[in-house]
């Protein structure tokens, strides 16, 4: 007799009269599979945006470090979501709980698929395809569902639990190539391990940045890395601001971000020649900071020839993590940063011109010598010079600038 097969995603019902605090919601942002960020009432979270991190279960992860099943978990959460008629986030309690790193909540996902349907809780319905594992799964309100789908995956041998191997997950030997090649040809190399040489120009928010002349075409390439809270000591000295280091990680989309991005980076400080390390190479560099001018910036393009043939690129999509240098731009606008979730509260994004061309300036939290905030006014109506890194945030290219040593009010 074929074994009993229950569905327990759809084992539990939502219950909008219960203590727990509910809200509609629509995707703003998929992340991986355990991780999206939700439009909601701004009644719920002041800035609209509720970031949330899923109740009682740990998909592998595809954001940092890549790990088996963690593609297709992500997948998984987005093929649900983006096909339901109706998201319904729950707490866990009478109130939004915010996780570990304070600018996550915890919720319950429960998604409807069509018209006339009930709805299904998402956080289960990944337990019991095996697409993610338990965390403290038992101590919440779903808990015997959620510790019962994890028994019956585990008998299934579905995924996590089937000890084969991941067909979406790449297990060979790191790439070797230039960064002029993974810039241009990023999705040949998405979720591969790829090796590539630059100098590290930036650190920031776990994540520093590397470039790289090439000296065919005469420009610099770029690539944002993220270390995340893996490196230590050895590992972490590697990628200081300055050095020239050969990387070795996984190449991702980031779609939080929206770009590009290596990760995944390891440091076996026993066996430091390990092909899988990073390494440093030579130390003592500086940015390029290219000169740039905002009309370029803003407009420009680039044509490079490749084997198909010539193909034209928007300059600053082609400058993305390089380093470059602005003068002259005028200051017409200001935004300042201000929400309580937020760790970049009074950080600057200056709208800028030059020459009918509009350049904008983001900035971290800035402070003068003496340690004071420094706002907005400093700036407004000003011409500025600016050094920084090209980045990309909400549909827009940018130039990012982390200290005032990088600003010069003209």
């Amino acid at each position: 007799m074929a074994e009993e097969i229950n569905d327990y995603a759809a084992a539990i019902t939502l219950n909008m009269a219960s203590e727990t605090v509910k809200t509609e919601a629509s995707v703003k942002t998929y992340v991986d599979g355990d991780t999206t960020h939700f439009i909601v009432p701004e009644s719920v979270m002041p800035s609209g945006v509720l970031k949330a991190r899923y109740l009682a279960i740990n998909t592998p992860e595809t954001t940092g470090k890549i790990e088996e099943y963690g593609k297709k978990a992500a997948n998984f959460t987005r093929e649900k979501l983006s096909q339901a008629v109706s998201i319904i986030l729950e707490s866990d309690d009478g109130e939004w709980n915010p996780d570990s790193t304070s600018e996550r909540h915890l919720v319950w996902v429960w998604y409807k698929p069509a018209e006339g349907e009930n709805y299904r809780n998402l956080n289960i319905e990944l337990l019991q395809n095996g697409l993610a594992i338990a965390n403290a799964s038992f101590q919440n309100r779903y808990g015997s569902v959620c510790m019962s789908a994890i028994s019956q995956a585990k008998e299934q041998k579905l995924n996590v639990y089937s000890g084969q191997k991941d067909p979406d997950f790449y297990y060979g030997e790191a790439i070797e190539l230039t960064l002029k090649e993974l810039r241009t040809n990023p999705q040949e190399y998405n979720g591969k391990k790829v090796a590539f040489k630059g100098v590290i120009t930036t650190s920031y928010n776990n994540t520093v940045y590397v470039e790289d002349l090439d000296p065919e075409t005469g420009l610099y390439f770029g690539m944002p890395v993220y270390y995340g809270y893996n490196l230590s000591g050895k590992g972490l000295d590697i990628l200081s601001v300055g050095n020239e280091s050969r990387i070795v990680g996984t190449m991702q989309y980031y779609e939080a971000g929206a770009s590009w991005q290596v990760s995944g980076l390891t440091y076996r400080m026993m066996k430091p020649k390990d092909p899988g390390n990073i390494q440093l190479l030579s130390s003592g560099h500086q940015p390029a900071f290219v000169p740039t001018e905002a009309e370029t910036f803003a407009t420009g393009s680039v044509t490079l020839s490749t084997e198909e043939g010539p193909v034209t690129y928007a300059y600053a999509e082609l400058a993305l993590a390089t380093s470059v240098s602005m003068q002259g731009l005028a200051v017409k606008e200001v935004y300042t940063t201000d929400n309580a979730d937020s760790s970049s509260n009074g950080a600057l994004t200056l709208t800028c011109e030059k020459d009918g061309a509009t350049v904008l300036v983001r900035t971290a939290v800035l402070r003068d010598a003496d340690g004071q905030l420094v706002t907005g006014d400093a700036f407004l109506g000003k011409t500025i010079s600016v050094k920084g890194v090209v980045d990309y945030y909400e549909g827009a290219y940018q130039i990012r600038v982390l200290t005032m040593n990088n600003i010069t009010i003209e």
